[in-house]
């Protein structure tokens, strides 16, 4: 069962995030509100992958993505940034990260679980 970490300062979008990948496919879900807590929880936990929002107080998600990228602990974990901005300026920026994916806000909870398998090569049962 892949693991997956939700980086988001807004709650409603780890809970949304959170039962739409439990409920549609079944996949274990660790949370955390800051870039911060993420990166502890990073750590300690070794998810498969990191669902993370880019505008966040403090650490934002390209900085927390670097920070990420520095540990060889965690270096190798994809992250997927999960972002309200459009902008093609934008997009370029932060693919230019290295991210596995950018997805948008608001995303749909019936598809996200597929999105994400798709992006990682992984299956839903």
């Amino acid at each position: 069962m892949p693991h997956v970490l939700i980086i988001d300062d807004e709650d409603d979008i780890r809970e949304v995030a959170s039962l739409s990948l439990e409920t549609t496919a079944d996949w274990k879900i660790t949370t955390a509100s800051s870039g911060a807590e993420g990166i502890r929880k990073a750590l300690a936990e070794q998810p498969d992958a990191i669902l993370m929002d880019v505008m966040m107080p403090g650490m934002d998600g390209p900085t927390t993505f670097r920070e990420l990228a520095k540990d060889p602990a965690t270096a190798s974990i994809p992250v997927i940034l999960l972002t309200a901005k459009v902008q093609g300026v934008d997009q370029r920026r932060f693919a230019d990260l290295g991210v596995a994916a950018v997805l948008f806000k608001p995303f749909d909870p019936l598809t996200l679980a597929q999105q994400i398998a798709d992006t990682l090569g992984w299956k839903i049962d």
